[in-house]
C-alpha cells in the first residue's frame, strides 16, 4: 500500500501578520479522498524526529536554537517567519515523515509527504520558509543505517536546493540535481552536483526537453539505489513566485517522467510537496494532486 505523511499540525495557521498558504495541506488529502484514490488507511501520521537524528545532519549550535527557540530575530528573519513552539513541531514532524515515507518506500516503490521539501534549510542556517531539511535527513538516515548506499535527490521545485547542495557537498553517497529558475531565490546558489539553470518564462516543450536530458545525465552519474523526489508546483505559470510558464498538463508529465523512470529501474522513491504559490488555491491542489495520481496509476 501507498503510504502518506500527513498531520494536523501541518495545516496550523503561522502567527498574526505571516500568511503563507498552509490551506494545501488540508485540502490535498481531502481532494484524494474525495476522488477515491486514496482511504483513510494510506495516510499515517508521524511523530516528532528524534534529536540525534536531526544533529546527523544540522549542525549543534543551530540545532539548540531551534530547540530552545532562541534562533537570533535575523535569522528568524531569513527564515521568514517568527519561531514558535508549534512551528518547531510542524518540522519535526514534517522531517519524520519523510524519513518514515523512505522505509515505506522501500516496501511499497513510492511514498509521499504530504508537506516537506524543505530545501533552502542548510548544516547550520533556516531560510525561504525552511527549518530543516527534510530529504537530507532522510538521506542521511537510510545511509547511517545501512538502507541505502546511493541516494539521488531530484529537485524539482522552481527555486535552486540551496540547502541540499550544501549539505551534500562533501558526500559521495548523495547525486543533487537540481533544475531551477536561475533569476530567482535563493540570489545566492550552491553547488549541486547537476544544476540546470532555467530563463525566466521557459514553457512546456523546452522544460521538458532539458528534463528528459538532464534525467538520463543524473541517473547515469549517480547509480541510485534510492530517489528523493522535490515536486515542488511553483513551476506553474500562474506561480506568483515562479517566472516559469509551465501548464498543468506539463507539470503532471514532468511528474510522469520522473516516477516512471524510478518504477522502470525498481527504484524506491520518496516525493515531497514543494512549494506552490499561485493565487488560485486550486491550481496549487491540482498540480500537486496530479503528482499522486501519477504515482497511483503506475504502482497500482
Amino acid at each position: 500500500m501507498i503510504k502518506i505523511a500527513y498531520h494536523q499540525i501541518y495545516a496550523h495557521p503561522l502567527p498574526e501578520g505571516h500568511r503563507f498558504p498552509m490551506l494545501k495541506y488540508e485540502l490535498i488529502p481531502e481532494q484524494l479522498l474525495h476522488e477515491g484514490i486514496i482511504t483513510l488507511d494510506n495516510l499515517f501520521e508521524p511523530e516528532p524526529v528524534r534529536e540525534d537524528i536531526v544533529l546527523s545532519t544540522h549542525q549543534h549550535d543551530y540545532w539548540v536554537q531551534l530547540r530552545d527557540l532562541t534562533l537570533p530575530a535575523k535569522e528568524q528573519r531569513r527564515i521568514g517567519f517568527p519561531l514558535n513552539a508549534q512551528l518547531l513541531e510542524r518540522e519535526l514532524r514534517i522531517t519524520q515523515g519523510t524519513i518514515d515515507g523512505a522505509k515505506f518506500a522501500i516496501e511499497a516503490g513510492v511514498a509521499f509527504n504530504v508537506a516537506g521539501g524543505t530545501h533552502h534549510s542548510g548544516s547550520n542556517w533556516g531560510e525561504g520558509f525552511c527549518l530543516l531539511n527534510d530529504q537530507a535527513i532522510a538521506a542521511n538516515y537510510l545511509l547511517n543505517n545501512n538502507l541505502s548506499k546511493s541516494i539521488l535527490i531530484i529537485d524539482l521545485d522552481v527555486h535552486q536546493g540551496n540547502g541540499t547542495a550544501e549539505i551534500f557537498r562533501n558526500e559521495p553517497g548523495v547525486f543533487t540535481f537540481s533544475m531551477h529558475g536561475d533569476k530567482n531565490f535563493p540570489f545566492r546558489k550552491e553547488l549541486s552536483d547537476l544544476d540546470v539553470p532555467l530563463n525566466d518564462g521557459v514553457e512546456d516543450g523546452e522544460y521538458l526537453d532539458l528534463l528528459n536530458h538532464h534525467l538520463q545525465i543524473a541517473f547515469k552519474k549517480s547509480d541510485p539505489d534510492f530517489v528523493f523526489y522535490l515536486s515542488g508546483v511553483d513551476v506553474l505559470s500562474t506561480d506568483k513566485l515562479g517566472k516559469i510558464s509551465l501548464s498543468k498538463a506539463a507539470c503532471k508529465e514532468r511528474d510522469q517522467m520522473v516516477i516512471q523512470a524510478c518504477k522502470a529501474k525498481s527504484l524506491p522513491l520518496q516525493i515531497s510537496m514543494g512549494g506552490g504559490y499561485s493565487t488560485n488555491i486550486r491550481d496549487i491542489v491540482d498540480a500537486h494532486c496530479n503528482t499522486y495520481k501519477v504515482a497511483f496509476d503506475l504502482y497500482h
